[in-house]
């Protein structure tokens, strides 16, 4: 379990020291990360798909897609990933990838109580 920890902190500082966008669902998802020193995020908050893509296509040529791993997160995840991508934007899985094969978390808004909990 120590190894995913600093494995996870790892992920975070790379994040942090790199400046790239995060993209979450909600505002609990927001805080959660900001906690851990993440700062530069945008929340979806009920904007339409389409807005977010011409946002972040606007300014950042790569970004992370943080949604959930219930339905509604994985749909909204494909829709943005693939959009993104159409639009020359790198989407960065490797740490939602890491985050959901190697712990127990399916939400974001979690990620703070559980990293707390070692």
């Amino acid at each position: 379990m120590d190894k995913q920890l600093d494995e996870i902190k790892h992920f975070i500082d790379k994040i942090i020291s790199s400046n790239i966008l995060i993209i979450v669902e909600g505002k609990k998802d927001k805080i959660a990360l900001q906690k851990l020193g993440l700062n530069n995020i945008i929340e979806l908050s009920k904007k339409p798909i389409f807005q977010i893509v011409e946002d972040v296509t606007n300014s950042n040529d790569e970004c992370i897609i943080l949604t959930d791993l219930d339905k509604k997160g994985k749909e909204i995840y494909g829709k943005l990933n693939s959009n993104l991508q159409k639009n020359g934007v790198k989407v960065n899985n490797k740490f939602r990838n890491f985050l959901f094969k190697h712990t127990k978390l399916r939400q974001i808004e979690g990620i703070d109580t559980y990293l707390e909990a070692f």
